[in-house]
């Protein structure tokens, strides 16, 4: 008897599917074509333990089973319960006419519970996108795959439930989420506020201008100012995700298996990876290549704490993903693209010592040691982040006040609308949303200065000895600072303050 099953295959953040052939006929042997890897060819004794567990059995004769397309590598223990099924269809064990209408997924235990797969959300999507009735797999995993509307997702724990569905009718329960609920609730940040940063002022400014424009920022300062306390308030001010950014960041953490009985991702993710990371964790890669942290924090935050402490080689590698805002990762067989539109914040101490520039502390570090420690960042690097501002520690004064900052919910409320402007006006365009994705000929048409407003810029190049690179940088956060206003000319004190911004670009720091 011959018998086919579907299951599904996740390369980058796509799914394809995967049509299992199963073959019993007179002889003896076991025999799994396809290209599968070790987790797949092991999966005979999880598979053969799991039925005689639950009285069914693998039949003594001659298995063929057949992966196809077979020049496509499959890899995971996911694909234990189609194979089990196949296997007793072909065998006369159960009759299930409908196999064929369901992807089915799950790794087998040997009592013939089931255990969570990865990459539920993309299967989900390629088997409604494919016109197949429904999707069972982990209970674990049926929230995340029931976002997909239009597909019916069945979430089971045990083996014996789907046989029985198929051999005897028994129905399954239906996975049922509600999207809009899972979308709209969660806005709130009890956790981190800005509420509770005392003074910072200038510091909780550029931030919100950050978030207005998707800016990449750097934080300077001595240990104890409170850049790390600044950094992870910074999603709470970001604008709440589309419906198709909530997606498309879900994707991403489904292939991991990040997400469990999450469902829907809502809320924006903060990311932030150790100094010690290599650049395969950071940029995505690996022998079945994985996403790194920078897509992890799609449409979210990278926090990268004491960023002179990471090796050379590992922020060099983040530039192309920088301006692309997505990493490819080539291998011999195959290429994956992951997306990575993300907002890199990071901090470092002005020194080794950390208190440069600081006249209440000691100097225990030379200006040689401060240039050869912020040696280790380079230009290209720095040139792809719009605003460089120094933090300075709190004076006892504020850190004692009663008196709480302005809260999360009124910054992002402004950041909201300074966001729907830049909808608005770069609308038509599929790469650019936002101020900090503008390139050199946007910038020319939408941040045009009068003469006053030109010289300035130029009087400011000149004194305080600004790079090149700066110009356009500047011009950028003028006019995320404009749309804060809601102005829609750049003027003189937009630039102005966006010239405060460039700290590492001075002379002294860098130079």
């Amino acid at each position: 008897m011959l018998s086919k099953v579907y299951g599904s295959a996740v390369f980058g953040v796509e799914a394809t599917t995967i049509a299992v052939e199963v073959n019993v006929d007179r002889g003896i042997g076991y025999h799994l074509v396809g290209l599968p890897d070790n987790a797949i060819r092991e999966s005979n004794f999880r598979i053969a333990a799991a039925l005689l567990n639950n009285g069914y059995k693998i039949p003594g004769k001659k298995i063929t089973i057949n992966m196809a397309p077979a020049d496509l590598r499959k890899e995971g223990s996911a694909y234990d319960l189609t194979l089990a099924l196949g296997i007793l269809s072909a065998s006369d064990q159960i009759v299930a006419e409908e196999l064929e209408r369901f992807i089915i997924m799950g790794e087998v235990s040997l009592d013939g519970s089931l255990q969570p797969i990865k990459g539920a959300l993309p299967i989900a999507l390629k088997a409604k996108e494919e016109g197949f009735k429904g999707f069972i797999l982990p209970k674990v995993n049926s929230r995340e795959a029931a976002i997909v509307e239009g597909l019916e997702v069945f979430g089971v724990e045990k083996m014996v439930e789907v046989i029985a569905y198929f051999d005897k009718g028994v129905p399954l329960e239906q996975t049922h989420v509600d999207i809009s609920a899972a979308f709209y609730k969660n806005l709130e940040f009890p956790e981190h506020d800005f509420s509770d940063v005392k003074g910072q002022e200038s510091i909780k400014r550029c931030m919100e201008i950050a978030a207005a424009g998707g800016h990449n920022i750097i934080l300077i300062g001595p240990p104890g100012a409170g850049k790390t306390m600044l950094a992870k308030r910074l999603p709470s001010i970001l604008p709440p995700m589309t419906l198709q950014e909530a997606l498309e960041t879900t994707k991403i953490h489904s292939v991991v298996g990040k997400i469990k009985n999450m469902g829907l991702i809502c809320q924006r993710p903060f990311r932030s990876p150790h100094h010690t990371i290599s650049d395969v964790a950071l940029v995505g890669g690996g022998a079945y290549p994985q996403p790194g942290e920078i897509s992890l924090s799609h449409n979210g935050v990278l926090f990268l704490d004491e960023l002179p402490e990471f090796k050379r080689g590992v922020l060099e590698v983040m530039r192309q993903p920088l301006e692309d805002r997505e990493v490819t990762i080539s291998r011999a067989r195959f290429t994956v693209t992951y997306p990575s539109s993300f907002m890199l914040v990071a901090s470092m101490n002005p020194s080794p010592s950390g208190y440069f520039n600081d006249p209440d502390a000691p100097v225990t570090s030379s200006p040689m040691e401060m240039q050869r420690y912020l040696g280790k960042i380079s230009g290209p690097l720095l040139d792809r982040i719009d605003i460089h501002i120094e933090v300075t520690p709190v004076p006892f004064e504020k850190l004692s006040e009663d008196r709480k900052g302005e809260g999360s919910i009124a910054i992002r409320k402004r950041v909201t609308e300074a966001r729907e402007i830049q909808t608005e006006r770069f609308d038509g365009l599929e790469t650019v949303h936002y101020n900090a994705q503008m390139n050199t000929k946007q910038i020319r048409e939408h941040c045009s200065l009068d003469s006053a407003s030109l010289s300035l810029l130029k009087s400011a190049m000149e004194r305080l000895n600004l790079s090149a690179r700066a110009y356009d940088r500047i011009l950028k956060v003028a006019r995320t600072i404009a749309d804060l206003e809601n102005t829609s000319e750049v003027r003189g004190n937009h630039i102005a303050e966006a010239i405060q911004y460039r700290s590492l670009d001075r002379e002294g720091w860098l130079g």
